[in-house]
């Protein structure tokens, strides 16, 4: 097996697990917080609008790191997406495939269009259409995520283990949401 087959086959869930906790030791070690939805504002800041806005006045070398960090991100994603694709469909229930089939949205049992095992239904950029909604809820999480001083994930993970009373408060928000 190459290392290519086998970065690109399927891992068990407690490998991401254990690297986004070594992560974020290392990070608070560093003094630094596990997170990308900072990045928004340090995008903001570096378009200029600390010029006009006090919230977004900062000094920009001190955050280098997390726009490096991004953008190793998302080099990572355009390498696993283009070379390191799986061959196996996303295993889920069949129950979900049926839910999913309800609303419209078909299970892709093969990848012979090239594209993955994306449903095209919802993620089809070969249109405006998709553009345009992938742009338009890529802005609603963005804004979001800052709005709320961080993302579901940065507050479970780096919160938590900061022990963030309001992140606390969120986690727990969020669970009895997906709750109802």
């Amino acid at each position: 097996m190459s290392i290519v087959e086998w970065i690109s086959m399927p891992w068990h869930w407690a490998v991401g697990g254990i690297a986004i906790a070594l992560l974020s030791v290392a990070m608070t070690l560093m003094g630094r917080k596990f997170g990308v939805s900072s990045g928004f504002k340090v995008l903001c800041a570096y378009a200029g609008a600390g010029k006009k806005i006090p919230y977004f006045d900062m000094n920009l070398k001190d955050n280098r790191w997390l726009m490096t960090f991004i953008a190793g991100g998302i080099l990572g994603a355009m390498i696993s997406v283009h070379y390191l694709r799986s061959p196996e469909p996303v295993a889920i229930s069949q129950s979900t495939i049926d839910y999913l089939s309800g609303l419209g949205i078909a299970y892709p049992e093969s990848d012979e269009t090239g594209l993955g095992f994306v449903p095209t239904v919802l993620f089809n950029f070969a249109n405006w259409k998709g553009v345009v909604l992938a742009l338009l809820g890529g802005f609603f999480v963005g804004f979001g995520s800052r709005y709320g001083e961080g993302c579901t994930s940065g507050h479970a993970i780096t919160g938590l283990s900061h022990l963030s009373l309001p992140s606390f408060i969120t986690v727990v928000g969020f669970l009895l949401a997906g709750c109802l």
